[in-house]
């Protein structure tokens, strides 16, 4: 019943047209306390099945938390508090000699390897990785937040503008902020400005409150498919909290201390029902 009374936020949305892959996020860091949040929405098809992987980390490795689904880790965070995620973005055409044929769990991988922003950036310069339609975002526990993005051929680092990183389904890098026409990002940034402007305590619920006006509801697209908000991710970086919120639904909360979880030393899948 706590967790439930901590997250009814999400109760709060607003009804537009489903758009399948339409996802949300943002990097976030209150200038009054320095605490670091990261929060995501992942917007998919409702009849895939995603799971929560644990994995304690090892001689070679560190240990991560990743969400997603088919073995791959859509988004997640590391013990050292790095973050990572990503959205689709409209085709671009990639730098020469760079691939977007990924094989493995990119993000496992990343978040197994590095512990900040700048060391993940450098792993896929090593591995030549980038995307023909969809953007990276890294955050870590030092205050450094970056987006990664391919456009006109090119390499593009999309970085944290006084204390937020915002990005949903378009390049950053490509348009002004004022020809964004994207109705989630601008909820998002007002949300922000209000928390800047708050002068109450700001916490995981407050922040969560602002992700929570860019989910969008379980809708039919024209097959029958159902699409919407699959999971709403909350992450506070500086207290290695992390919060999830399955299908919009309060009743179906799983809520982690990241480092007691990677301290239990054994694997475990959480599947999301």
């Amino acid at each position: 019943m706590k967790n439930i009374k901590i997250l009814v936020f999400l109760l709060i949305i607003s009804i537009f047209s489903v758009k399948t892959f339409a996802c949300s996020m943002f990097y976030y860091k209150d200038s009054k306390t320095g605490k670091i949040y990261f929060v995501n929405n992942e917007d998919y098809f409702y009849d895939i099945k995603p799971y929560i992987q644990i994995i304690p980390g090892s001689k070679d490795e560190l240990g991560r938390i990743w969400y997603g689904w088919k073995d791959f880790g859509q988004g997640g965070v590391n013990e050292k508090g790095l973050v990572l995620d990503g959205a689709v973005t409209p085709e671009e055409n990639i730098p020469p000699g760079y691939s977007d044929e990924l094989k493995g769990n990119i993000t496992d991988e990343i978040l197994a390897m590095c512990a900040t922003v700048d060391e993940a950036e450098q792993y896929l310069e090593v591995r030549k990785i980038a995307l023909k339609n969809g953007h990276i975002f890294f955050g870590d526990k030092n205050g450094k937040a970056i987006i990664v993005e391919w456009v006109n051929g090119a390499k593009q680092i999309v970085e944290i503008k006084n204390n937020r990183l915002v990005a949903t389904n378009f390049n950053l890098s490509k348009i002004s902020e004022s020809e964004i026409t994207c109705w989630r990002y601008k909820a998002i940034q007002k949300g922000l400005d209000e928390l800047d402007a708050k002068n109450d305590t700001i916490d995981l619920k407050t922040v969560g409150n602002v992700i929570g006006k860019a989910v969008q509801i379980p809708q039919k697209n024209a097959t029958g498919k159902v699409a919407g908000t699959l999971y709403s991710t909350f992450i506070d970086i500086t207290e290695m909290k992390l919060v999830l919120v399955y299908k919009l639904d309060n009743s179906k909360i799983q809520r982690l201390d990241i480092i007691n979880e990677l301290q239990k030393g054994k694997k475990r899948k959480i599947e999301l029902i």
